[in-house]
């Protein structure tokens, strides 16, 4: 199969990932997917490779030099997001594009999905490219099935081109990336590998070895509760000093809609509860670990000053760590991120490096022991039915995947 054959084929597989669920796969439909990816990989005479019980394809690529090669691993997770249904996805190939409105087929509750260079600038770098879309009613899995099928075809092309000298090439595919628990239960063990990359990036010939750093907050408030009837002085509602604090954040700075390039923000994500108990979640994103600790001591402090007012009332407020700045590990090791720079530009194409406005399984592999930059995959406007993906981006993965693996090789 190609890189497109195999892309078409694992869309239409539903691993849409649950945040509410406590259990790793968070869903089981998830395993259906590393079912097939293992079975296409014993195929291709990849006898190690196998699904575990959490939902993770752990394989190996042996090494076919005599030199003594770092071990790689490429990773990519098999999930979509919560954010959009995947289920029944219908992948659609607009081929040789013309640089127009793409106007998706089907509608949901009568509203047609289009695709406009003016909303996906990206699309102007794509005329005479073929773009694949879903057809309106869900997103596409672009995010990230195109790094799934880019690292199968790569293997499938070393395979079939022993002249190819590499190293041991590690190959890992994660679960519920999109609800942050991607390597919660990765063996890291196992996987015994020296550095890695995941296929998990937009533009073409982009790799971001800066992400943010990332904290979730929990304000739990607790109101006082009396029977309305008879509430006049007494009540005091935790729904509305839930509402009040949101409500007077800052509109004009500190949230997603307001900030760009290397500025953090704070944004809430869920209330819940009732009159007397609510529970305000928050993530909180910065480059810098100095930068989550001021807004967090500013969302503390805005906190506190909106409870002075309300006796009967107190909170509690819970910081979380969810992951960290990759930076901070892989300048320790630049040759990971000058390797990738040079494996882009031996595909023929600009390497362009750069910063995350979020974060990937890199980010936590990275502090488990794996320097692991993120390398683009080609995807765009991910977690939406406007998910579109260019063939010829991915095939200049699958290129960009396989010139990796002999650098590391050429340079040991």
């Amino acid at each position: 199969m190609t890189v497109i054959e195999r892309f078409l084929r694992y869309v239409q597989i539903d691993t849409q990932s649950d945040p509410e669920s406590l259990t790793c796969p968070s869903t089981e439909k998830q395993k259906s997917l590393g079912k097939v990816l293992v079975e296409e990989l014993l195929a291709m005479g990849v006898s190690d490779a196998h699904l575990d019980e959490h939902g993770y394809v752990y394989a190996t690529l042996p090494s076919n030099t005599t030199k003594k090669v770092p071990v790689i691993c490429f990773c990519s997770h098999m999930d979509t997001s919560p954010d959009c249904s995947g289920k029944d996805v219908e992948p659609i190939v607009h081929k040789n594009y013309n640089g127009k409105n793409i106007v998706l087929p089907k509608t949901t509750d009568g509203q047609k999905v289009i695709l406009t260079p003016k909303d996906h600038p990206d699309l102007l770098n794509q005329l005479g490219n073929d773009i694949i879309t879903a057809d309106g009613t869900t997103l596409l899995g672009a995010d990230n099935k195109t790094g799934v099928a880019e690292i199968m075809n790569a293997v499938h092309h070393l395979i079939r081109n022993p002249e190819l000298k590499h190293g041991a090439i590690r190959i890992l595919f994660t679960p519920d990336e999109e609800i942050g628990r991607g390597v919660d239960k990765a063996d890291m063990k196992k996987l015994a590998a020296d550095f890695g990359y995941t296929i998990d990036g937009e533009s073409r010939g982009h790799i971001e070895d800066e992400t943010f750093s990332a904290d979730g907050v929990t304000i739990t408030i607790n109101g006082f509760s009396t029977h309305p009837g008879f509430a006049k002085g007494k009540m005091q509602s935790a729904i509305k000093i839930a509402s009040e604090i949101i409500d007077t954040l800052p509109k004009k700075r500190l949230s997603p809609e307001t900030t760009e390039k290397k500025e953090g923000f704070i944004h809430p994500t869920s209330v819940n509860g009732t009159i007397e108990k609510m529970i305000l979640k928050f993530i909180i994103r910065d480059f810098s670990e100095s930068g989550l600790k001021k807004y967090e001591s500013f969302l503390k402090n805005h906190t506190k000053k909106i409870l002075k007012k309300y006796k009967k009332c107190s909170f509690e407020f819970q910081v979380q760590e969810q992951y960290r700045n990759m930076k901070n590990i892989l300048k320790k090791h630049p040759q990971v991120v000058e390797y990738a720079l040079e494996a882009i530009n031996r595909s023929g194409i600009k390497a362009i490096r750069s910063s995350i406005r979020g974060g990937t399984d890199g980010s936590r592999l990275s502090y488990m022991g794996l320097p692991c930059p993120n390398i683009f995959a080609g995807e765009h406007a991910f977690h939406s039915k406007q998910e579109w993906v260019s063939v010829q981006d991915m095939q200049k993965a699958v290129e960009t995947i396989v010139n990796l693996c002999t650098i590391w090789e050429e340079k040991s």
